[in-house]
C-alpha cells in the first residue's frame, strides 16, 4: 500500500521538553543516545514518518519532522526513552509550521538556551541533522532550514557578541569550584567522560585553576589516555573507577551513559567531596545527594550563575534577533516560491508555446528564428506573477492573468 506522507509546512512540527519547565532529572528520562536513535530511525517509516531528526542535549530533547498530528513525532522518539509520551506530553511545547520554523533558527542561534549564547548547541544541532540525513530522513525542505539556521548563527556568532566570553556550562563549573573550593596543589580531582564538554571542562580546569593534579576515565580507555598525554595528566581504566573516588576531592562527570555510574554505596567512606553532574540523563545516583559530606551540583544549578559576560549577552540579543528575522524572512520567501514552482513552470510552458506559434506566424511557419524578445517578454510576466504570489493567493486567476499579459506584451 501506497502511503502519502505529509510534506506541507502546515504538517511540520517540533515537540520538545526543555530546562524551562522540567528539571535535568526529568529530562534524563527523555535523552536519547545514538544507539536510540537507530533505533527510533528503523521504526520510523511504521510510524510513517519520513522526515525528521532529534536534538538531544542536556538541556532539552526535542524532535522536528513531518507528520500527520506531533503526537506521532511523540510516540516514536518516546518509544526508545525511559519516559512515557503521556509525562513528555505534559510537559512539552509544541509548535508547527511557520512557529516552528522560527523555533529552530532561535535554538541554533543560542537565543533559546539555558546559559544564553551557548554556541555548543550548533555542533549538537549539526551532529543531529548528520545522523538522521545519513539515514535519508532530511528532505529538501529540511535542508534548507538547517543550513539556512546555519547561516543565521555563523553571521550572529561574527556580528555580535552574543557568544562572546567564556561562559558555558563546563565554564560554569569551573567557576563554581573556584568560588566554593580552595584548590591546592594536593587537591585530587577526577573527571569522568572526555567527549566534547569533558574535553572542554579539562582544558578549563587547567587554564583557570592552574592544576594538573587531575585523572581522567572514560569509557573508551583509549581516549582518556590520548587527551591525559596531550594535557599531561594521569589516566585510569573504568575498572579502577571506584578506588579513583575514594581518592579524589572533586569529581566531575560527563559522560553519555544511560544509568548513574557513581553511586551512594561507593561513596561511604564519608569524606567530603564535591561532585558536580554535567551529563544528562544524571550519571551521579540521585540518593548521594541526601550524603550529609558529599556536596552535589548538576547543569540546572551551573546554568544560574549570573556574572558580566552573561549581561552582555542579553544587551546583544537585540542584534542576533535581528538577525534571524532577516535569515527567516529569506527562508520563507524561498519556501513560498518552492510551493509556487509548478504554477511558475506551468506558465512558463504555455507562454513559450503561444510564443512559439506567434513566431510561426510571424515568420511564414518557420520557427527557427531566434525570438530573444519573447523570451525577455516571458521573464517578465514570470517574475511579475512570482511577486503577486507572494502577496497573493488567487489560484488559478493568475494563470489566466499571466496569459492576458503577454499578449498584450506581444500584441505591443
Amino acid at each position: 500500500m501506497i502511503v502519502n506522507r505529509p510534506s506541507d509546512i502546515s504538517h511540520f512540527f517540533i515537540a520538545g521538553i526543555n530546562y524551562k519547565k522540567s528539571d535535568a532529572a526529568t529530562r534524563g528520562q527523555f535523552a536519547v543516545n545514538n544507539d536510540q536513535y537507530e533505533a527510533i530511525m528503523q521504526m520510523a517509516p511504521a510510524h510513517h514518518i519520513d522526515a525528521f531528526f532529534i536534538l538531544s542535549t542536556c538541556n532539552r530533547t526535542e524532535v522536528y519532522g513531518f507528520a500527520e498530528d506531533p503526537s506521532k513525532l511523540i510516540n516514536l522518539i518516546c518509544s526508545q526513552t525511559k519516559g512515557d509520551a503521556a509525562t513528555f506530553t505534559a510537559l512539552a511545547y509544541i509548535k508547527k509550521g511557520v512557529d516552528a520554523v522560527h523555533h529552530l533558527y532561535n535554538v541554533g542561534a543560542g537565543l533559546d538556551s539555558q546559559i544564553l549564547g551557548d554556541y555548543e548547541i550548533v555542533g549538537q544541532l549539526k551532529q543531529a541533522v548528520k545522523i538522521s540525513k545519513d539515514k535519508g530522513f532530511i528532505n529538501c525542505f529540511m535542508e534548507r532550514l538547517f543550513n539556512s539556521v546555519l547561516q543565521s548563527s555563523k553571521t550572529i556568532k561574527n556580528d555580535t557578541l552574543l557568544s562572546g566570553g567564556t561562559v558555558s556550562v563546563s565554564f560554569a563549573a569551573v567557576q563554581y569550584i573556584k568560588e566554593n573550593t580552595e584548590i591546592t596543589p594536593d587537591t585530587k580531582i577526577l573527571l569522568l567522560g572526555t567527549g566534547k564538554i569533558g574535553r572542554n571542562t579539562c582544558k578549563n580546569l587547567i587554564h583557570y585553576l592552574g592544576t594538573h593534579n587531575i585523572t581522567l576515565i572514560n569509557r573508551s580507555g583509549e581516549k582518556a589516555e590520548e587527551l591525559a598525554n596531550e594535557l599531561g595528566l594521569k589516566h585510569a581504566p573504568m575498572s579502577q573507577l571506584e578506588a579513583s573516588i575514594a581518592l579524589a576531592d572533586i569529581i566531575l562527570t560527563a559522560t553519555n551513559a544511560v544509568e548513574p555510574i557513581i553511586l551512594a554505596s561507593q561513596l561511604q567512606n564519608k569524606t567530603s567531596k564535591l561532585i558536580i553532574d554535567l551529563a544528562v540523563p544524571n550519571n551521579v545516583e540521585t540518593a548521594v545527594k541526601n550524603l550529609p559530606y558529599i556536596s552535589l551540583v548538576n547543569v540546572d544549578k551551573l546554568s544560574k550563575l549570573k556574572d558580566e559576560t552573561l549581561k552582555k549577552r542579553k544587551a546583544e540579543a537585540p542584534k542576533a534577533k535581528a538577525i534571524v528575522a532577516d535569515h527567516f524572512a529569506d527562508f520563507m520567501e524561498w519556501h513560498l516560491m518552492r510551493k509556487n514552482a509548478p504554477a511558475l513552470n506551468a506558465i512558463k510552458t504555455k507562454l513559450s508555446e503561444i510564443s512559439k506559434q506567434h513566431q510561426a506566424l510571424l515568420n511564414g511557419g518557420d520557427t527557427k528564428c531566434p525570438f530573444i524578445s519573447f523570451e525577455q517578454k516571458i521573464q517578465r510576466v514570470v517574475s511579475g506573477t512570482a511577486s503577486k504570489m507572494r502577496y497573493q493567493n488567487k489560484g488559478g486567476c493568475h494563470y489566466i492573468e499571466a496569459i492576458n499579459e503577454f499578449m498584450g506584451l506581444v500584441a505591443n
